[in-house]
């Protein structure tokens, strides 16, 4: 059976269930027990591999001992099993993160983990569905990021997938280009499902890998942090397919929520899509210096990421950025010039890549762009390429999605960071912009393509965002006058006083 086929089975099944409401919670079922058969299927290889193994878990919840048998528990033993003890005993596991790291991995995969379905012999059918498929089989074992994909293309009625979700063809863009090399820290603070984090994995271990050791050492350069349940244990599984027996460096939390000043981490390179458009919750912004504070989660991210990119030391360059923001960076004015203009001073902004509308289609079609930039040396030249469609596509949706492939064009330009990008010449999509004109223009970076002709726009959200900015532009002229003109009345009436 194929894997969406399983998964569309396991979906037909669980819809029976009076216990779960809705794509979002089916989304939820699925994960911790795919994750318990994934955790499994890796204790299986260690069991093998160890002379000195232990179980980090109770025996009893390994999948092979409740769940692999597929005439085993149903009905409401089953129900009482999971409710009962597994889910009780997993939350409240005593596992230190340096005496039993696997252990400690299981306890923060079910802090906040549910068991949605009420009806023990559908969660039976459920769960022989899943046994279908063969973890241990490297080949098997691959797929998972095809499954999580076929579960977040079914999410959309659930309305937020694409808080976690960032299109395949981009993760890998970004990674090559940004070539993350074997020994280097590789962070995504708002890691969702894992995808820049497994795709940066399988770079290393493809182009720099050539030892067990190698791997090993692979092993423990990721980390991320997620702040919600669903993607965390999502990016945990992921993370076990790819190879890290013990994921302990995906933390469930908020990066956000330590302050500014007690980050200590140095990061080689960070790759990320951090949420946009939201605000964070009251306190959060108190983490950041008083002029930089904002409830924004994409400006409060990228001064986050500015902070923790590792330094030059002994002539080596700084750590290096790839980070996916909307066009309202890019223009937008108050707390958002202060942080371009700090971008631009401690890091070489060296290229943003213009994102065409729908990228991110069927979530939402903000437009979007992506920063890439090293921290040490301020920038001289920012060039922009702006991402064409390819010839006889005029959006991107569900069904047809952004390729890979259409990134050729930026790759064969893109050239060598070493050299200042010496090969790069100016085209019909790409133009170099100097730090003097954008100075001049107060850190606005929403710089128009000079080589293409004005396009009209008829989507909702950009023309949105546009009256949005052209309000705010009026309203700032309109306090420039009010300004002047009290100036000028003020003077007025000195004037006149001094006459009498």
């Amino acid at each position: 059976m194929s894997v969406s086929s399983a998964i569309k089975s396991i979906q037909d099944i669980m819809r029976k269930d009076a216990g779960v409401d809705g794509d979002a919670q089916r989304l939820g079922q699925m994960s911790w027990l795919l994750f318990l058969k994934v955790f499994d299927a890796q204790e299986e290889e260690l069991e093998f591999e160890l002379d000195d193994y232990r179980a980090p878990i109770p025996e009893q919840y390994l999948w092979r001992n409740w769940a692999a048998d597929d005439q085993g528990m149903t009905g409401e033993e089953l129900l009482e099993f999971v409710n009962a003890r597994l889910f009780y005993d997993l939350r409240n596991l005593t596992a230190p993160i340096d005496k039993n790291p696997r252990g400690f991995v299981v306890k923060e995969a079910f802090s906040d983990a549910f068991n949605y379905m009420k009806n023990g012999t559908l969660l039976r059918q459920v769960i022989n569905k899943l046994n279908e498929i063969d973890f241990t089989d490297s080949g098997e074992r691959h797929l998972f990021g095809d499954i999580y994909e076929q579960i977040l293309k079914d999410l959309q009625s659930a309305g937020n997938a694409g808080e976690f979700y960032t299109p395949r063809a981009i993760t890998k863009f970004i990674v090559k280009v940004t070539d993350p090399k074997l020994g280097e820290s590789i962070m995504d603070p708002a890691c969702g499902t894992g995808g820049f984090l497994a795709c940066s994995f399988d770079h290393v271990k493809t182009n720099y890998v050539k030892s067990a050791s190698d791997h090993k050492a692979l092993q423990s350069q990721i980390h991320g942090v997620e702040k919600k349940q669903l993607p965390h244990l999502l990016c945990t599984t992921n993370m076990l397919l790819h190879g890290i027996e013990v994921p302990v460096q995906i933390k469930h939390g908020n990066t956000l929520a330590k302050p500014l000043s007690s980050w200590d981490e140095q990061v080689d390179v960070i790759v990320t899509n951090p949420p946009f458009g939201g605000t964070e919750e009251d306190g959060i912004e108190k983490n950041f210096p008083a002029e930089m504070q904002t409830r924004e989660t994409a400006d409060l991210f990228l001064q986050l990421i500015i902070e923790i990119l590792a330094s030059p030391v002994n002539g080596q360059k700084g750590g290096r950025a790839a980070v996916v923001l909307p066009d309202g960076t890019l223009f937008g004015e108050g707390v958002k010039t202060k942080i371009k203009k700090m971008l631009t001073e401690e890091c070489n902004l060296h290229t943003i890549v213009r994102l065409p509308n729908g990228v991110f289609n069927p979530y939402t079609g903000i437009k979007t762009n992506i920063l890439f930039f090293t921290k040490g040396e301020p920038t001289k030249d920012v060039w922009f390429y702006e991402h064409p469609y390819p010839t006889g596509v005029k959006n991107y949706s569900k069904t047809k999605p952004m390729k890979f492939e259409e990134f050729q064009s930026e790759l064969d330009w893109w050239g060598n960071e070493d050299d200042g990008f010496a090969s790069r010449v100016e085209n019909n999509q790409a133009w170099k912009v100097s730090i003097d004109e954008i100075i001049e223009r107060n850190f606005n970076l929403d710089i128009k393509n000079p080589y293409q002709g004005e396009i009209v726009n008829h989507n909702p959200e950009e023309l949105l965002a546009s009256y949005s900015k052209q309000q705010q532009e009026i309203s700032e002229l309109r306090n420039q006058l009010k300004n002047v003109l009290a100036a000028a009345l003020s003077s007025g009436k000195e004037s006149s006083g001094e006459g009498k």
